[in-house]
């Protein structure tokens, strides 16, 4: 008895020979295009173009934001790593205080005497100058 194939199954079947039929067309003329030597050529020359293009893209962006005064990325990198420089300060810093104190703890410095005062010298009253 023939096994009986439901429309659904067998336009899906006809759309995947179809699917893969179109990849094997597109690979082919692919590695032909890109077997021609002129070909990758002007595709270089294309990618060159674009990149430089996308450079001046950037350029203009960061004059437009910056004539708006709004911070662009270079600007956020720049103050990104100001702020990691002065975080690697800080935590240096907290590491010598920490050593400094546990110094102290283990060796503790005895307290300055306190100051001396001077004697007050009795100074001359002057003469008023009143009537």
């Amino acid at each position: 008895m023939p096994t009986k194939t439901s429309p659904r199954n067998e336009a899906l079947s006809i759309l995947t020979g179809l699917f893969e039929r179109g990849e094997e067309v597109v690979n082919v003329f692919l590695e032909e295009m890109l077997g021609n030597r002129r070909v990758r050529e002007q595709l270089g020359k294309t990618v060159g173009r674009a990149a430089h293009a996308k450079k001046r893209v950037d350029k203009n962006m960061d004059r437009v934001l910056s004539a708006l005064n709004v911070p662009s990325r270079g600007d956020y990198n720049r103050l990104l790593a100001k702020v990691e420089a002065l975080q690697g300060s800080l935590v240096n810093v907290s590491m010598k205080l920490d050593r400094l104190l546990a110094t102290q703890h283990q060796h503790p410095v005895p307290a300055p005497p306190p100051p001396r005062r001077r004697s007050a010298r009795k100074r001359p009253k002057r003469a008023s100058s009143g009537a």
